[in-house]
This record gives structure tokens, C-alpha cells and sequence, in this order.
């Protein structure tokens, strides 16, 4: 993390440099989670897609007279 970086937390404003290093490491660990739960909302988007294919193919399969 470069120095001169300002980060907002519950809306004010740090300057990176004057976090203590326990705190730039909680900040890592944010980021870290946030990417994690970015990359879980894009694969339940594609199971949810999948679900809804399968469900259409099943619905073709089935018998029109049901």
C-alpha cells in the first residue's frame, strides 16, 4: 500500500500512512473477504442460470397432458 493514500471508513477519511500496522492488516483482510464474496456472487449467478436451464429442459421433457 502506497503512502498518500486516503482511505474512507464508515464515511471519514485516513490517511493510509498513519493506520497503525495492525489496522493496514484488518484493511488487507477486508479487501481480501470483499473480492471472495464478489467471486461467490458470480458463481451462484451461474448455478442460478444452470438451475433455471435444467428446470426448462424439464419442463420440456414432461408430458403436454399432465
Amino acid at each position: 500500500m502506497t503512502d498518500g493514500q486516503i482511505v474512507t471508513i464508515n464515511g471519514k477519511e485516513y490517511a493510509l500512512e498513519n493506520l497503525s500496522e495492525a489496522a493496514k492488516d484488518q484493511l488487507t483482510n477486508l479487501r481480501v473477504v470483499d473480492q471472495e464474496i464478489s467471486r461467490l456472487q458470480q458463481q451462484q449467478a451461474i448455478a442460478q442460470t444452470a438451475r433455471n436451464a435444467y428446470a426448462k429442459a424439464l419442463q420440456a421433457e414432461l408430458p403436454a397432458d399432465a
